[in-house]
């Protein structure tokens, strides 16, 4: 993938992230300024649990495949070390999805964690 494309495909990701907002039902009816600014709440709580998560998913995605690749381009260069590279490689892939799911685990709290005692 070329870095114009890979740029070009970030930028769309990051357009719709943006716009995403613009399409959220307003909540039915009013119960009062207390329950809507307690939903207004949530809603960018999740908005702020979901936007780390989907960006922590592609990164780490994105360092797994180079992680893979460049493991790969190592044994075939040098088959007799394939041992020391392929447990290298895993301890970086567990290091690497560890970070994805200390993300995942923020954003489950602020999913399920009445957010600021309201």
């Amino acid at each position: 993938m070329s870095k114009r494309s890979f740029l070009l495909t970030m930028f769309v990701f990051v357009a719709l992230g943006a716009v995403m907002p613009l399409h959220a039902q307003e909540a039915a009816g009013a119960a009062g300024a207390a329950a809507a600014g307690h939903a207004e709440l949530i809603k960018w709580s999740i908005i702020a649990a979901g936007f780390p998560l989907g960006l922590a998913a592609a990164f780490g995605a994105l360092g797994q495949g180079m992680s893979i690749n460049g493991a790969v381009q190592s044994i075939a260069r040098n088959p007799s070390a394939a041992g020391e590279i392929r447990g290298n490689l895993i301890l970086g892939l567990v290091l690497i999805e560890s970070l994805v799911i200390y993300v995942l685990l923020i954003s489950l709290i602020l999913f399920f964690v009445k957010p600021f005692g309201a």
